[in-house]
This record gives structure tokens, sequence and C-alpha cells, in this order.
């Protein structure tokens, strides 16, 4: 059921920075659809949603939100909030069918009437240049687990910023790199669906090189600021026992420090305890490329992660891992059961700057929301809940940034109910309710609350 009917909550923002940037945050293979249309080629996800069994509602994303056709309606939603700025994706098929060669121009055309279109409304362009959809040709061949895909994203990168990089001030490499390591290829959960447990290592290392060959290809056209988006849970171990924070640091190593050490502080963490001299695939000279200075730093926040020693005969254990996450006792949670500490945020935000230093660049709150079980009742969505957990997460940024940390923008997930990867369509993170069979789309509580509170941070920024 949806949320019952509230008054709107008042939009009473404590003063951010000046110059802070709001925006919205969307994935081109969540939303886009026409997965066929234009000489697209088939990503890693196409395949994985035709695997019976892999997509919790046997869904595929042939349609989502339809927003490659209905791009304008999207960037008319984006000036109604009174958006700065959207990042949403580039498909990587979409431009380069096979992931090599040159570009097809329908593809480059199409982001280019998108990037054209938001400008015109004063919103700037952040596009993503990978998230998640991998050329099913480039997996036929290794995949993240070859090195080579690290130089063909290189390649990409360069078709797309020949294009618009005269329009775009700002560029982000890739999306949660560890996501695409844990649940791509080390459990097989989402796609591509291999589950190689500790194996899956290099793509680690493979995809940060990327990011960095592409920083460089970037930074050789000219291009405007460079950035990644790095997922970043704050962990909590289970009991003060030296057995739980042992697992609790071994999680944060593989969630948090192997993305973010590399580029930020130049070095891969010490593996020793995964019993590891060094990362696989690691090569002379990679450190230099993957640590090049960054613009701003892309994170991603939605909940903590409360961590314990596997258990015996736990699923982890018998995959040799040493930790087990635990659920969090007496939080509420949100539909994906992610327990909601809205003060971890401001924890994270903050040990980031302790951690890296003057290596930090300022960082961009990425991504950030909630998926609730919302429907339409009488043309109307009431996701007080979701209100509730934006008002809360923003006051725990601002926080942050009274403590410290340099954050100078923050976009919300998701403007667009979407299609949710592995949990299909059974999960709703936008501001804006969509019907997937029809493409109406109808804006919720929380796309008012958030557009007030724009206006309200600008009035005193």
């Amino acid at each position: 059921m949806g949320d019952a009917a509230t008054p709107h909550h008042s939009a009473e923002p404590a003063p951010f920075p000046r110059g802070f940037r709001w925006g919205a945050a969307t994935a081109a293979f969540q939303i886009e659809g026409s997965t066929s249309a234009d000489g697209r080629g088939e990503s890693i996800w196409d395949v994985f949603t035709r695997t019976p069994g892999l997509v919790l509602d046997g869904a595929n994303a042939e349609l989502a939100a339809d927003s490659y056709r209905r791009y304008r309606d999207d960037v008319a939603l984006l000036a109604g909030l009174g958006a700065d700025d959207y990042r949403f994706s580039i498909a990587w098929p979409r431009v380069q069918p096979g992931g090599t060669g040159p570009a097809n121009e329908a593809g480059l055309d199409a982001y280019e009437r998108l990037v054209d279109a938001l400008l015109a409304a004063g919103i700037a362009p952040v596009p993503t240049l990978y998230h998640w959809d991998l050329p099913q040709q480039l997996e036929d061949a290794g995949g993240w687990l070859n090195r080579d895909t690290a130089s063909r994203f290189a390649d990409y990168a360069a078709l797309v910023v020949d294009r618009l990089g005269d329009r775009v001030g700002r560029w982000i490499t890739l999306n949660e790199p560890a996501m695409t390591t844990l649940q791509g290829y080390a459990l097989g959960t989402q796609a591509p669906g291999r589950a190689l447990m500790l194996g899956a290592l290099p793509t680690a290392h493979h995809q940060l090189l990327a990011h960095g060959l592409a920083v460089a290809a970037i930074r050789a056209r000219g291009a405007g600021e460079v950035g990644i988006t790095n997922n970043h849970t704050l962990v909590v171990p289970a009991t003060d026992a030296p057995e739980d924070r042992l697992a609790a640091g071994a999680f944060d190593l593989v969630v948090n420090r192997i993305f973010a050490g590399p580029v930020l502080a130049g070095a891969y963490p010490d593996l020793s305890g995964f019993g590891l001299d060094a990362m696989p695939g690691l090569e002379a000279g990679d450190l230099d490329v993957i640590g090049a200075p960054l613009d701003f730093y892309g994170v991603n926040f939605y909940n903590p992660t409360r961590v314990a020693a596997a258990s015996a005969g736990s699923e982890f254990a018998a995959a040799g891992l040493p930790f087990e996450p635990v659920d969090f006792e007496g939080v509420p949670t949100t539909g994906f059961d992610w327990p909601i500490v809205p003060a971890a945020f401001t924890e994270l935000l903050v040990s980031l700057g302790e951690d890296y230093g003057e290596r930090l660049p300022p960082i961009v709150i990425t991504e950030n929301g909630a998926s609730f079980p919302d429907e339409v009742v009488g043309g109307e969505v009431h996701d007080a809940r979701r209100i509730a957990y934006l008002e809360e997460h923003i006051a725990a940024v601002r926080r942050a940034i009274e403590l410290g940390a340099d954050v100078r923008g923050y976009y919300l997930w998701s403007l667009l109910d979407n299609f949710e990867w592995a949990e299909g369509y059974t999960q709703r993170f936008g501001l804006v309710h969509v019907d997937f069979d029809s493409g109406e789309r109808v804006p919720k509580d929380s796309y008012a609350w958030y557009r007030e509170f724009i206006a309200g941070a600008r009035g005193l920024s």
C-alpha cells in the first residue's frame, strides 16, 4: 500500500554553501527502453534479463520508462523541479553496438538531442559514461576480466566526448564499480551473472584502469571536469567482539577501500587478509593512471551496513569470506528492507575527508534516495516516507558540511520510477510515478517537496 495522505512537509532548509548544485539522477538501461532502436547493440543486461529466474518479476527493459522517446517529458519534469543538474548515463552499446569500432551516429544523435534540450531548459547535463551496460560482445571476450576492456572503454569515451564535449562541463566515468565486481562477477546476482567470488578481483582493477584511461582521454580533449562515482556504505561491527570488528574491517576493505584507495590515494589497501600480496592484474604504471587527480568525487549512499563474523554454515563462510551482513535492530527500513540511519551518512562523508585528506576532491552526492511501494490513488501519490527519508538525509549532508566535509552538490535518486535491475519493476525510487505499460508520469508528493526545498535552499544560499 502507498503512504496515507499527509500534509506537505515544510521546506525550511538550513543554508547550503553558495553555488551548491541540486539535481536528480537516472541510468540509461533503467529508463530508456527502445533497447533495439537506432542500431543499439546488446548489453550484458539484455542477456541477463532473458535468462529465466534472474529478474524477480521476469521483466525486461525493452520499454522501461520509455525515456528514449519521451526525453522531452523528462526534461520538463527536471525544469519543473528547478534542477541545476541532470545526471544521466550514456548507453555504451547505443554508441558502439559491439564495444569497438566507429560510433553509431544515430546513438550519439539521441544523446545530443537530450543534451541540447537540457541546456535549452537551463539544466547542466552530467553524463555517466558507464552505468553497468557493457556491450555483450566485450563480455564474450572476457568482459571486465579482460584488461583490454579498459582500453576499449577509453576509446568509447573519446567518441562521446568528441561529439558532446563542447556542451558538457562535467563527466562521470564509471558508476559503482564495486557493484559490478561484487554482484556481477563475484556473486552472480546481477549481470553478467558470474559467481567467481575472489576470482572476480581483476574486474575491480580493470574497471579502475578504464576510469584512469578515460580521464586521460577526457583531459586530452579539454572537455571540462571529470570524476568517478563510487558507492559507499558506513560499515558498523555487529558487536565490539574482536572477530566482528575484524569482519567489519574486511567488509569495508572489499566494498569501500579497494575502489576508493587507488583513485584517492594512488594505492590499493593491504590485501594480505585475503591471502593476496597485490591486486590481481596490477601492472607497473597502472596506479599512476588510476590515481590521476580528479575535479570531484561522486558518492552514492543509501544505507549503512552492520557486519558480523561469518557464522559456521553460512553462505559467506562456505565461500571463504570472513564477514556476514546482519540486520540492524530497531531502525526503520525502506521498501528494499535497507536500514534508514541518516547519521551514518554524515559520519561517512566526514570520514572520507579524514581518510584521504588533501587527495579528496570536492564531493558530489551522485545518488541518494529510497524505494517504497507507491501507488496512484485518485491521480496522486502520497509518499510521506520518502519525503521523511530525503529530509533526514539532506540534513545529514548539511551536518557533514558543518563538520568540514566539502560537498558541492546533491543528486536525488531517482527522477523516475525505473527498471530496478534484478528486482525488475518491484521497487520504486522515483520522484515521479511511471506506469510501465503506458509510460504515464505522475509526480509524487516528494516531487513537490523537492521542488519547494530546492527553491528554499537556493534562496538562502
